[in-house]
């Protein structure tokens, strides 16, 4: 195991590091304002960004697409509502993914584990839960002569969710979930830097969640279902790591998607997915300086928000509520509708499946390179024997022309075991 040091002049500097190298993930390492072909690089910035990175094994080798991928243990990350036509009474699945194993700085204590399960309270409705925990690693922290004051500290997140979901009609269901954040980024209570004194960030926020699912005619084909999702997660409070700084925002995100299943016949099956994906939160905006007029005559250069193209009146983000962000994160890219339209991320996924017993997938993730510039394929596998399901999956980041850095998903490998336990719902596998 290997351990950081980091002096507590970087404690503020840890809290954006970790939040920000994780998964809003900005894989390629360009700081904002660089240029690439003429366009200025403004990847969009929260906290609590490990609540973006896809956490299962299944979904990540299928490009992270699964808003509407049906049959999802997982789905309260992606969406919810999908449990309401869950064929199973109960099921519970457990994910590993190591990760920045690409760094190559030899940290190999930082991971993000999930736990999700459900349970189906009828045919028509059911409840769920899920516990996303994400491990920093170890470091010791030094002061300004690089004496360890604290030792093997141990930065840590975690979010834990509940969630209900009730189809409304034989096609249509709707989820609601919960969540509670816990962001502790020093471990240590009542660190004192130059300006701050840290403590841990918590939050509270709630995911909306629509899934409709139908059987189509099929002429050549055994059986086709049409799957379409829409959530809107992570609309809660913003947060802080100290009285001192300013407050964040939390990972909004509005993703819209379809799968089509064909069975080919009564052992082989085929499901193509599609998802887009969107930042409900204000775009990084451009600032200049300004020169302000005091009451008393004097002048002062201050630094102002700069309108540029947006479509609508440029904010400060600090100044923006989160029900304001919600709506205004549409409009108020500094570079108008081709920025706007950049901060979209699409997700492609292919999933054959042999007798529910064997499945391949592959898919790809696409994002602006502007925006953050991840771009990677994505490949996996999973094994069905008995109740149990062995999933793998494995990113493949794509060089991009022109920007610098190591990717932090590079060489990840994510892990995972779910378990579909009693007898299925008959009058839910009738239905489909």
């Amino acid at each position: 195991m290997r351990k950081l040091k980091l002096s507590t002049k970087s404690l503020s500097l840890c809290l954006l590091v970790f939040s920000f190298c994780v998964a809003s993930v900005k894989a390629q390492v360009n700081p904002t304002g660089q240029q690439y072909n003429g366009q200025t690089i403004r990847p969009l910035t929260t906290a609590v960004s490990f609540l973006q990175i896809g956490p299962d094994a299944r979904i990540g080798g299928m490009g992270e697409a699964g808003v509407a991928v049906p049959n999802d243990v997982n789905a309260q990350h992606w969406n919810a509502a999908k449990y309401a036509f869950s064929k199973d009474k109960f099921g519970v699945s457990v994910n590993y993914s190591p990760w920045l194993n690409g760094l190559g700085l030899g940290l190999n204590d930082i991971y993000l584990a999930y736990l999700s399960g459900y349970y189906k309270l009828t045919s028509l409705d059911a409840i769920s839960f899920s516990l996303t925990y994400f491990s920093m690693g170890e470091m010791d922290i030094t002061n300004y002569e690089g004496k360890v004051v604290f030792e093997d500290v141990r930065p840590h997140e975690f979010a834990l969710d509940a969630g209900y979901s009730r189809r409304l009609t034989e096609n249509f269901s709707m989820g609601v979930t919960g969540r509670f954040i816990y962001s502790n980024l020093t471990t240590v209570s009542g660190v004192s830097t130059t300006t701050n004194d840290l403590r841990p960030g918590l939050a509270g926020a709630a995911d909306v969640s629509l899934f409709y699912q139908r059987e189509l005619a099929a002429k050549r084909a055994y059986k086709n279902i049409f799957g379409a999702g829409l959530t809107v997660s992570n609309i809660g409070n913003k947060i802080s790591y100290s009285e001192d700084m300013d407050k964040d925002f939390l990972p909004a995100n509005f993703r819209l998607g379809l799968a089509y299943t064909t069975y080919i016949d009564k052992f082989n099956k085929l499901t193509f997915a599609f998802d887009v994906n969107k930042l409900l939160v204000p775009s990084t905006p451009i600032y200049k300086n300004d020169t302000i007029t005091n009451s008393d005559g004097t002048t002062r250069v201050k630094k102002v928000v700069d309108r540029a193209d947006a479509m609508i009146e440029a904010k400060d983000p600090y100044e923006v509520s989160v029900i304001e962000a919600i709506y205004r994160s549409w409009l108020d890219a500094p570079g108008g509708m081709k920025e706007e339209l950049d901060e979209f991320i699409l997700n492609v996924g292919l999933e054959y499946t042999y007798n529910d017993l064997f499945s391949l997938r592959c898919g790809y993730f696409n994002e602006a390179k502007t925006k953050g510039a991840r771009k990677y394929f994505t490949f996996g596998a999973g094994l069905k024997y008995s109740m149990v399901n062995i999933d793998v999956s494995y990113i493949a980041v794509l060089p991009v022309d022109g920007l610098s850095g190591t990717h932090p998903l590079k060489n990840t490998l994510r892990i995972g075991l779910t378990f579909n336990i009693n007898a299925p719902d008959r009058e839910a596998s009738i239905r489909l």
